[in-house]
């Protein structure tokens, strides 16, 4: 299943791929044209005949109590910014809010601190 076009490539069409790091499933959402591989399931590296490495692990925003989903993905490379709710735990109270993602190219996405 495709969700979208590549940001960041001409050809590219970002895909969804199961991964297990540190023996949890978790979800990639990667250009066709990355391609990484794996010695210790830890650490991922872009093969020699990978042209993007364009990349969003769903977990990215787990710290904030957010798992992306395909539906926010698909969403988020059409509009280049969506608005999702989010988690602080600070002083032992769950405080809901709600904050702008954009698309990043390193990291996948960015959240926009006002």
């Amino acid at each position: 299943m495709t969700l979208g076009e590549c940001p960041y490539c001409d050809d590219g069409q970002i895909e969804i791929r199961d991964k297990e790091v540190s023996g949890k499933k978790v979800k990639l959402y990667a250009c066709s044209n990355a391609q990484w591989k794996t010695e210790d399931g830890e650490m991922f590296e872009l093969t020699k005949n990978a042209t993007c490495d364009f990349r969003i692990w769903q977990n990215s925003l787990a710290k904030y109590g957010k798992w992306l989903k395909y539906q926010e993905i698909r969403e988020l490379l059409k509009e280049d910014s969506i608005e999702v709710e989010l988690l602080s735990k600070k002083y032992g109270k769950k405080v809901y809010y709600n904050k702008h993602i954009i698309l990043n190219q390193e990291y996948g996405v960015s959240v926009l601190w006002d």
